[in-house]
C-alpha cells in the first residue's frame, strides 16, 4: 500500500497565477459557505451568506441578529469561507478556495460601515430593504489564511497577503469616482472590454465594485470579475488603466 504524501509535498509553490485565481474566486462572489463554530457545542456549523469585498479584497457579510451564525460569530469569531462555483460534469474538477479567518462587527456609525454598505448593496441591491435594520449587522473577514483548489494537483496554501491588497483609502475614493466616471460616460467601453474578456458576453454591463487590480461588472444575475493589466499605484492611475483595457493592451 502506498504511503499517502504529507500535505507540504502535494502543495505548489504560490505565484502570480495562483493569487489572480484566488482573487477572482473571492472577489466575484455573491454567495459562499459560511463555517462558524456552534455556540455551547463547539460543532462546526454550516450555512450560506451572501458576500461582497471591501476594496482590499476582504469579505463582507450582512448577518441578522436572528441568525445562528451571527451568534456564533459573537460568541467565537474564527470562521471560514468556502468559495467556488461548481461546472458541469465532477464539482471536484472546478476551482475552489477555503477562506480562514475572524469575524469583525462594523460600528454603526463608522466610516468603514458606509463603505461595506455601499459596497454590499452595489451587489445586492434588495438588501436595500433591510441592510439599516436594528438587528442586521455588516461584517468584515479579516483573512489570516486560505486553501486554494485549483483543480485536480493543484493545490496551495495562501497567506493573508496573497489574498488582501494594502490599505489605500485614497485609491479606494478614486476608484469609486472611476466606476461612477466609466458606467455613466463610457458604457459602450465597458462592454467592448467585457466581448473580449468574457465569454458570451453580450451588451448591458456596469461596473459595481473596484479596487486596485480589477473591478467587478454585472449585468443580470451575472457577475464578473475583470483584472487590469498591472495594479494601480496612483491615485491618477485608474483613467489609465481602464484605457489600456480599452485599447486590448
Amino acid at each position: 500500500m502506498t504511503e499517502a504524501k504529507p500535505r507540504e509535498q502535494t502543495l505548489r509553490p504560490v505565484d502570480e497565477e495562483a493569487r489572480a485565481l484566488a482573487r477572482r474566486l473571492v472577489r466575484a462572489a455573491r454567495h459562499a459557505s459560511l463555517a462558524t463554530i456552534e455556540p455551547g457545542t463547539g460543532y462546526p456549523l454550516a450555512s450560506r451568506a451572501s458576500v461582497a469585498t471591501d476594496f482590499e479584497g476582504r469579505p463582507i457579510l450582512l448577518v441578522s441578529d436572528l441568525s445562528v451564525h451571527t451568534q456564533a460569530l459573537r460568541a467565537d469569531p474564527r470562521c471560514s469561507l468556502l468559495f467556488g462555483e461548481p461546472g458541469g460534469g465532477d464539482p471536484l474538477r472546478h476551482p475552489r478556495i477555503t477562506l480562514i479567518g475572524r469575524a469583525r462587527l462594523l460600528a454603526r456609525d463608522s466610516d468603514e460601515r458606509s463603505s461595506a454598505k455601499a459596497r454590499f448593496l452595489a451587489r445586492h441591491p434588495s438588501a436595500e430593504l433591510y441592510a439599516d435594520f436594528g438587528d442586521f449587522h455588516f461584517v468584515v473577514v479579516e483573512p489570516e489564511r486560505a486553501g486554494l483548489n485549483g483543480g485536480f494537483a493543484r493545490a496551495f496554501e495562501l497567506a493573508a497577503a496573497d489574498v488582501v491588497d494594502p490599505e489605500g483609502a485614497a485609491l479606494g475614493e478614486r476608484a469609486e469616482r472611476a466606476r461612477l466616471h466609466m458606467n455613466e460616460d463610457h458604457a459602450d467601453a465597458i462592454d467592448a472590454i467585457a466581448a473580449r474578456l468574457v465569454t458570451d458576453a453580450g451588451t448591458g454591463w456596469s461596473i459595481v465594485t473596484a479596487d486596485r487590480r480589477g473591478f467587478e461588472i454585472v449585468k443580470g444575475d451575472r457577475l464578473e470579475r475583470i483584472e487590469f493589466a498591472a495594479p494601480v499605484t496612483e491615485p491618477d492611475g485608474y483613467r489609465n488603466a481602464f484605457v489600456a483595457l480599452g485599447r486590448g493592451a
